[in-house]
């Protein structure tokens, strides 16, 4: 495995690593409502908050699954978002035109973020290749798909993989074949498989232990709503973060609920920058910047005017701000002592004060 300070990957013009500000990815999946109108405004909104980069969903309804009404196919789950349409008809619903990928990609490009795709399924890969995207993204209910990732993985280009539900074998197994096909570059993103998820249930303190496992860039793909759990997994050490994200909630569509609306992305970016800032290194003693600040700590004054040869006592000596005398470990072996000559109130306290 490789050393993950040394796995530093390069996303067309952006580089993921933890000398970087976290890459932030707007994943726009269904929330175009079917409109190329809204999902170019939608590409514009993401670039307008500060993402990094634009991802999009490559497959057809026929390419992720049958066209059965019922059985397996049926969505019957009580607390799902898509209770009562088979998968077919979601998926029809949800899918994005492949004829709007070269437009979506080419704004993202003008407006400086890149633009890349999850595929599902090899004609999905081919097309993209087609279209030169920087990278591909392989979805957490594809982890375990090992034939579409190795796939991908035979691009040469950099993957990043989705890891819900996925058991630590599973993963491995995965990794090994993406590596073994042509992965170089390589981010693992911890991933909540429920929609929406919430913080309870995100365990982003698996992201450092992706990382000693695997030796690799890690991450978050968060379906968790507002931007807590996005900022507590770059403190933890993410690097990337994927959001799902739309015009606003209210205009509905197959995502919008988990959705971030563009003031909510914005802030994603700005607080996960701050997070990112705010690591540092393992540091102790005053920073330059705060060097200023050490005259406002308490330190011993002469509290009342005093005459040469008078004792120091508790009236005439005292511990205050600012820090110009002597420090406040001395108050005890100072108390006592004779004064060697005149001071006035407010005279901070030296050693050759003290006869």
């Amino acid at each position: 495995m490789r050393s993950a300070a040394m796995s530093r990957v390069r996303i067309g013009r952006f580089e993921v690593g933890h000398d970087q500000r976290p890459f932030i990815v707007a994943e726009m999946s269904g929330n175009h409502n079917q409109s190329l109108e809204r999902a170019l405004a939608l590409v514009e909104a993401a670039a307008a908050a500060g993402a990094h980069a634009l991802k999009l969903q490559t497959y057809t309804a026929d390419t992720i699954t049958l066209d059965v009404p019922d059985g397996d196919f049926f969505i019957r789950d009580e607390g799902s978002l898509w209770k009562g349409q088979s998968l077919h008809e979601l998926y029809k619903l949800a899918y994005t035109p492949w004829e709007w990928h070269a437009p979506l990609f080419k704004r993202a490009s003008e407006l400086g973020m890149e633009g890349f795709s999850t595929p599902f399924d090899e004609t999905a890969v081919e097309f993209l290749e087609d279209l030169g995207v920087p990278c591909y993204k392989i979805a957490s209910f594809e982890c375990t798909d090992l034939p579409l990732v190795k796939r991908v993985a035979q691009t040469g280009k950099p993957m990043i993989i989705s890891t819900g539900m996925a058991s630590i074998a599973e993963i491995d197994e995965t990794v090994r074949t993406a590596r073994n096909h042509g992965c170089r570059d390589l981010v693992l993103l911890k991933c909540t498989s429920t929609y929406p998820a919430t913080p309870g249930n995100s365990n982003v303190k698996t992201i450092p232990h992706l990382r000693k496992l695997f030796g690799c860039q890690v991450g978050l793909s968060d379906h968790s709503m507002g931007v807590g759990t996005a900022v507590a997994a770059v403190a933890l050490g993410a690097t990337v973060v994927e959001k799902h994200f739309t015009l606003r909630r209210a205009d509905g569509g197959v995502d919008s609920a988990f959705s971030l609306e563009p003031e909510e992305l914005a802030a994603l970016v700005i607080e996960t920058e701050r997070a990112w800032q705010s690591l540092g290194h393992i540091h102790y003693g005053p920073t330059e910047a705060e060097k200023p600040s050490l005259k406002w700590r308490r330190s011993l004054y002469i509290a009342e005017d005093v005459k040469a040869g008078e004792v120091l006592d508790k009236k005439n000596l005292r511990c205050v701000r600012p820090g110009l005398g002597l420090e406040p470990k001395y108050y005890e072996t100072v108390l006592g002592r004779r004064v060697a000559r005149d001071a006035k109130k407010g005279t901070p306290m030296t050693w050759d004060l003290i006869g």
